[in-house]
């Protein structure tokens, strides 16, 4: 039996109206799905399309879902996914459940996002090859210190 995903939701976000049933707050399904579409691409690549997302989902986890049906999720058209289908978009974009459902955890993964999407942005390649050659302990120094500098400049965009 699959959960009311759009009850859990509405306790947390009572923005559900609009222009033709768009979702319009920061922390609907729609908005976080589409953040997810913005972000998570590789590097030079074009967003990924409905169809390629629906298609994967259907291969690799068995759940039935169709690209008109994503369009609309994303879109605010359609805003009571069940669980299997929020299982199935988290696996796809790489995030949690709880992403959709929690906006504390949301907010967290968002700034994590936005962290790989600058430095693919910033075109790092060559931080991350070199990384390769060093050991795990080395590799999370690097990340680490790569973090801070972005969390300062973070904070100055924000003064």
């Amino acid at each position: 039996m699959d959960i009311d995903a759009a009850a859990v939701l509405r306790k947390q976000d009572p923005v559900s109206g609009g222009g033709g049933g768009r979702v319009t707050s920061e922390n609907s399904i729609a908005a976080k799905l589409d953040r997810l579409f913005h972000q998570v691409r590789g590097a030079g690549q074009s967003e990924v399309s409905y169809m390629a997302v629906a298609d994967a989902i259907r291969r690799e986890h068995g759940i039935a879902i169709s690209h008109t049906y994503i369009w609309q999720l994303r879109t605010g058209r359609r805003d009571n996914p069940t669980i299997q289908h929020l299982r199935g978009l988290a696996a796809f974009f790489g995030v949690p459940v709880a992403y959709f459902l929690d906006d504390d955890e949301a907010r967290k993964i968002d700034g994590q996002l936005e962290l790989l999407r600058t430095l693919r942005d910033a075109q790092v390649t060559e931080i991350a090859l070199r990384a390769a050659d060093v050991s795990p302990s080395s590799r999370d120094t690097i990340g680490e210190l790569v973090r801070q500098v972005w969390e300062l400049e973070r904070q100055r965009r924000t003064d």
